[in-house]
């Protein structure tokens, strides 16, 4: 018989069922961190370009905040790459009836509705903010989550988890008394307190649709594996791109494309791109963040993703030159000082699994060896 200890388990990552695990998870605990750490780059870079890209769309004179909402989930097609390469086992589970598919179609619709209500707060948001004023205002997105998730999905509410929604809630209150100095030019204080609040808005939305989506894989998709998730994320996407693009000529915003394209700061070309990268950008983010779904767990993947938002305020210090006065510094450093603790709650939570795991693993193995010795003295 095989050697338990000889078995690698990927760490941090939740308890499968062998017909779950797919053969990329057949990995050395090198090799499996190293994939780890690629996901993780991908969030980090894809988010802090998207959120970059998105502030330079404005600053250069684009003005159709249903474009930028489009952007951020019409390079969804991408994310049908990693679904085909990578090899998948058959399912022995039975096909679902057709009532649970229709709900399956409900919660697809449901949510793809919501992500495009959350993708159009965003762009209003970063239309009146600074990016790095943004993307510090996001960052309560883990203090709604943790709220959130304890009504919807019975998470535990440690004195940790606590400590973190109370810190980050400090970090946006301070950002949202202290505006003047940091508005875009041209925004008046009435729209920068437009653009806080669809910020926030945006944060407790988004924290909403993964409550509800972790609901969904729970109840009726019963399943967390590597394709569920990925449909999930690719039809969410086609319904909320489709619900953006309505709202783009409902709105009568597509009529004025072709002079915003032309009156743009840095050129037709300059503007086509800046759209197309900005899509691909939030794609690469999407890809980084159902890889850590899957290697780890939806609650890594989310503070990863929360994590990333503090690249962003660096990076638009540097690239358009923000200023990061007093207020700004110290909201940044809250905001790390939330996300440490929320994290630090996840390494203990994994932990204590990881230790039922390997308890669990042990019994099997005493019981397998009692059932062999009683073989062997019937034989």
């Amino acid at each position: 018989m095989q050697d338990f200890a000889d078995i690698e388990y990927p760490i941090l990552t939740r308890v499968r069922t062998q017909i779950e695990v797919s053969p990329i998870l057949k990995l050395t605990r090198k090799r499996w961190w190293m994939l780890v750490a690629i996901n993780i780059a991908f969030v980090l870079l894809g988010q802090t370009a998207a959120v970059l890209l998105g502030r330079f769309y404005y600053a250069e004179g684009g003005t159709s905040m249903f474009l930028a909402t489009i952007v951020q989930t019409a390079g969804f097609p991408i994310l049908c790459i990693p679904l085909i390469l990578i090899p998948l086992p058959p399912s022995s589970s039975p096909p679902p009836d057709p009532r649970t598919k229709k709900h399956i179609v409900m919660i697809y619709l449901s949510l793809g509705v919501l992500l495009a209500g959350n993708n159009l707060l965003y762009a209003v948001g970063l239309l009146f903010l600074s990016a790095s004023t943004y993307s510090l205002i996001c960052a309560t997105q883990l203090a709604f989550n943790a709220v959130l998730s304890y009504f919807i999905n019975n998470q535990k509410f440690t004195p940790l988890i606590l400590n973190s929604v109370v810190i980050l809630s400090f970090s946006a209150a301070l950002l949202a008394v202290n505006g003047d100095s940091d508005s875009p030019a041209g925004v008046s204080k009435l729209e920068y307190s437009i653009g806080f609040i669809c910020t926030l808005g945006a944060s407790a939305v988004y924290a909403l649709l993964l409550s509800l989506m972790q609901l969904s894989f729970q109840k009726v998709l019963k399943s967390e594996s590597f394709a569920v998730v990925m449909k999930m994320q690719i039809y969410t996407s086609l319904v909320a791109t489709i619900v953006s693009i309505s709202g783009l000529f409902a709105s009568g915003q597509w009529r004025t494309l072709h002079v915003e394209m032309e009156n743009f700061n840095s050129g037709p070309p300059s503007y086509f791109m800046t759209l197309v990268w900005t899509a691909i950008s939030w794609q690469i983010c999407s890809v980084g963040v159902v890889g850590l779904i899957f290697l780890v767990s939806s609650l890594f993947s989310n503070v990863i993703s929360t994590v990333a938002l503090t690249a962003a305020p660096i990076a638009s210090l540097i690239v358009f030159r923000e200023t990061l006065n007093g207020a700004k510094a110290i909201a940044m450093l809250l905001a790390l000082w939330g996300f440490a603790s929320y994290l630090f709650q996840n390494y203990l939570d994994d932990s204590r699994t990881m230790e039922t795991q390997k308890s669990t693993e042990t019994d099997s193995s005493n019981e397998i060896r009692k059932e062999s010795s009683c073989v062997v003295s019937l034989a």
